[in-house]
């Protein structure tokens, strides 16, 4: 046998060692790549103590949601991963933008409602995520997740606050980190299903996640839970106009329901032989909307301008430019339906639309009265409200404006005159809003306080692109329309939403339409993203900025060679007013505002009378140029965050 050196031994046992430390050190340089690669695919929320807290909600009625919302609280604590317990009673929702992390426990209490400490809460994320005006992107920055708990003895509404909250949120631009985990306090394994959620979350906001009972270095989610966290098919059925059945009574895009998914009454509708204009599946679209429906063709709904002034937040354009009180204002229409089908429609086209009254008619008088008690009872609610004013609140109480606008087109409505009639008893003043396709029903509407017509376009075919009309004549009769304003004697106003790229570069014939009209006053805003739908393709490029309504202003202003000059702004709404000069300015002071009480007491006399009779002298803040930009120096200004990409 050869018998090796002893001298070698010390130099194999160093190479040994270089090996192994070799073999070591190539573990550890690929184990750091491994972590660094999946730290890059799953950022933390909560990175470091430093970082903003996140918020953890619980939404309880008898106390189960906020104890389970009080387990989890330790169990993040204990994983290092800061976050605060909230009673959303005591949160301002409007501060949601700011968040970056957002938990929510909730129960869903009677009728699929959230239990009462809840529901400002709730409203704000609904009619938010409803507005084409707040915006998909605003909760952008923003990532989440929900535990629902409920009972299945209530059927169809089982967790339903739970998932409306994951809907709203992701329709405001919320990430979800986890599917909707929706636990059932009947069957007794609400905890043991809690528990598996916590894990999960825990996974995921340490940058892992969790999947089939193991933790893994990314994110992978089943198909089943896919299926209920992307919504996907959900999405489809609203960016098609169906969700929950909706359908147009006169369906222009031809996407309505088939038969055998609505449910259709042995009486096709009829109610003692008379259709209803809101059926069962357009209630059930407008009330998650934030209507209140009033009758079988009514609505009323709170304005968020109504919710700002209550508390001291400033008021809308039409503080600024008229002297209205915003707390005090009550939006409200006689008829849901409508005769066009506008690309930047607010309602995304769920409301009914026709070309005539063929519906059954509800009494004028009962139809203020419930909208006057439903709009109060929507400013109790607002009682407890953070930051709700209480002289602001009792105002509130007492409406004394009424904007006969919203969805729908009120002059459509057979007694509109003994309707407004009613309310100028009340002595609450009227801005009726029309869509100038009932030239007929302008020529024989009574005084009101301020007549508008929606001058959407200036060309024939602009105006058809952009308002959808329903009329083969659409043109002569918002031609007609024009012609018939001029013959009242209160003030009138031509609403012009500007649209980049549809609308925008038609000063002449703008200018021209002036003179069939001859409005007192001229408003120019420009349009609010409301979301691309099949019915509608616009997109943040069509919105203009307010620096782009300035100067389509000036230059309409110019083009009528000093007739109408540029009156008023106001910067938080995108909106300018153009005022007859000859009218509205006197020594150099505008008066643009309204004397409400001198108005009441003219309607009140029965003699005629003209818009001179009734203005009153528009303050320094709300002309056009001011450093405050339109905004009340009363009311204390209130900025919000927002995420809209390029928005400047």
């Amino acid at each position: 046998m050869t018998m090796k050196s002893p001298s070698s031994l010390p130099a194999r046992l160093t190479i040994l060692a270089l090996l192994s430390a070799s073999t070591v050190y190539c573990f550890w340089k690929s184990r750091r790549l491994r972590e660094q690669r999946l730290s890059s695919r799953n950022p933390k929320p909560n990175p470091s103590p430093s970082s903003s807290r996140g918020k953890l909600f619980f939404v309880s009625q008898t106390g189960t949601s906020k104890t389970l919302a009080r387990r989890l609280f330790d169990l993040l604590n204990l994983n290092h991963l800061p976050f605060d317990l909230v009673d959303p009673k005591d949160y301002e929702p409007e501060d949601l933008p700011k968040e970056t992390l957002v938990l929510i426990v909730a129960s869903t209490w009677e009728d699929g409602k959230p239990p009462p400490d809840a529901g400002f809460f709730a409203n704000w994320l609904l009619e938010s995520s409803d507005d084409f005006r707040v915006g998909s992107l605003l909760l952008s920055a923003c990532k989440f997740a929900v535990f629902g708990v409920g009972s299945r003895s209530y059927g169809e509404t089982f967790n339903a606050v739970a998932r409306d909250f994951s809907k709203r949120m992701r329709a405001l631009g919320a990430l979800e980190v986890l599917p909707v985990c929706e636990g059932d306090v009947d069957l007794g394994d609400l905890d043991e299903i809690f528990d598996v959620w916590n894990r999960k979350l825990i996974a995921v906001l340490k940058g892992n996640s969790w999947e089939n009972g193991r933790l893994s270095g990314s994110r992978i989610v089943s198909e089943s839970e896919s299926e209920s966290v992307d919504g996907s098919e959900e999405d489809d059925v609203e960016e098609n106009g169906l969700e929950s059945g909706i359908v147009d009574l006169e369906d222009i895009a031809g996407k309505g329901p088939s038969r055998k998914s609505m449910t259709v009454s042995a009486t096709n509708g009829k109610v003692n032989g008379e259709k209803e204009m809101v059926t069962p599946v357009i209630r059930t679209s407008l009330e998650k909307q934030g209507y209140k429906i009033i009758g079988s063709h009514s609505g009323v709904k709170l304005c968020r301008w109504t919710k700002s002034q209550l508390r001291g937040r400033g008021g809308c354009y039409k503080h600024s430019f008229y002297g209205i009180e915003s707390h005090r204002c009550m939006e409200t229409t006689p008829s849901l339906a409508c005769a066009n089908k506008c690309v930047f429609c607010w309602r995304h086209h769920t409301n009914p639309v026709g070309k005539s009254w063929t519906w059954k008619m509800d009494d004028p008088i009962e139809i203020v009265n419930t909208a006057i008690d439903l709009h109060t009872k929507m400013i109790k609610e607002m009682k407890g409200v953070p930051g709700v004013k209480p002289e602001r609140l009792s105002e509130g109480l007492s409406p004394r404006h009424c904007a006969l606008s919203l969805v729908g087109e009120p002059i459509m409505y057979p007694e509109i005159n003994t309707l407004v009639d009613e309310l100028h008893r009340r002595r609450i003043s009227t801005f009726l809003v029309t869509n100038a396709q009932f030239p007929e029903k302008i020529t024989m509407l009574k005084p009101i306080t301020q007549l508008y017509v929606s001058v959407d376009a200036a060309t024939k075919d602009s105006l058809k692109a952009i308002d959808r009309p329903l009329f083969g004549d659409f043109w002569e009769r918002f031609v007609d329309s024009l012609k018939a304003l001029q013959e009242k004697e209160q003030r009138t106003v031509y609403r012009l939403t500007l649209v980049k790229g549809w609308n925008t570069e038609d000063i002449d014939a703008y200018s021209n339409l002036f003179n069939i009209g001859k409005p007192d006053f001229v408003e120019i805003k420009g349009v609010t993203y409301c979301g691309s739908t099949a019915t509608s393709k616009l997109t943040m490029e069509n919105v203009p900025w307010h620096s782009d309504v300035k100067a389509f202003s000036e230059a309409l202003a110019l083009k009528s060679k000093g007739e109408y000059q540029v009156a008023c702004e106001h910067v938080h709404s995108c909106c300018v007013l153009l005022a007859k000069a000859e009218k509205f300015k006197v020594n150099g002071q505008w008066f643009t505002w309204i004397d409400y009480e001198k108005f009441h007491d003219l309607v009140a006399s029965g003699k005629p009378f003209n818009s001179n009779d009734y203005m009153a002298p528009t303050p320094s803040w709300a002309a056009y140029g001011a450093e405050e930009g339109g905004f009340d120096p009363d009311q204390s200004r209130y900025r919000k965050e927002r995420h809209h990409k390029g928005i400047r």
